[in-house]
């Protein structure tokens, strides 16, 4: 790391989760950082020492801070990639945290345990939930040329590309079918010759 240059340490399980869209600004942006991967089995003995009790946690030189969304803020506005003025940035801000809302509702489906009430949250999502917020999102990156916000590339659109492969991986292939702009919306940023070089190298991992 060249002098006078921060240094960073992006702590998180093996996994892209949380993090996968930090470290695709990280790649955009060219920074070099430390990719920290804890073991599942280390992390009780590690997690009292984390701000909150949660990663990913990202250390700027030496001090740690919580909140991923936080943490993408932060770098995205150093890099550039926050649009071109605070419109453009709050904007950003609204797609990522109503993302986070549909984001949410697929995590309960996720984690319920009881076989009845998942099946019923898995009809739910697909019949109604999922369709209304992908809906949205269609018709917002269709009125912004393929981009999130105004065509041009923020931090949201790594948001979304993560988030969009993590939906096909949950719901199968073809369950972007019916929204091309979002579709066309991952894949340009997975053509992105930083990102590229990333995907190429990253773990692989099944979330």
């Amino acid at each position: 790391m060249s002098e006078g240059l921060p240094t960073y340490k992006l702590i998180y399980f093996n996994a892209r989760g949380r993090a996968e869209h930090i470290r695709y600004i990280f790649a955009y942006a060219g920074i070099d950082y430390i990719d920290e991967r804890i073991p599942k089995e280390r992390w009780p003995e590690l997690k009292k020492s984390m701000p909150y009790g949660m990663l990913p946690v990202l250390e700027i030189d030496g001090k740690p801070i919580a909140q991923s969304n936080a943490v993408a803020r932060y770098l995205a506005r150093k890099h550039n990639l926050t649009g071109r003025d605070e419109w453009e940035a709050m904007m950003c801000d609204v797609l990522v945290d109503t993302l986070g809302d549909l984001k949410q509702s697929i995590s309960q489906y996720r984690t319920e345990e009881d076989h009845c009430k998942k099946e019923e949250k898995k009809a739910k999502l697909l019949k109604e939930t999922i369709p209304f917020y992908l809906n949205k999102f269609e018709q917002t990156v269709g009125e912004n040329g393929g981009y999130t916000v105004a065509s041009t590339t923020t931090w949201a659109d790594f948001v979304f590309a993560v988030a969009l492969e993590n939906f096909e991986n949950i719901f199968g292939a073809t369950a972007l079918e019916n929204y091309p702009g979002l579709r066309a919306l991952k894949k340009r940023v997975h053509e992105i010759p930083a990102i590229v070089g990333w995907l190429a190298k990253r773990p692989h991992t099944e979330f």
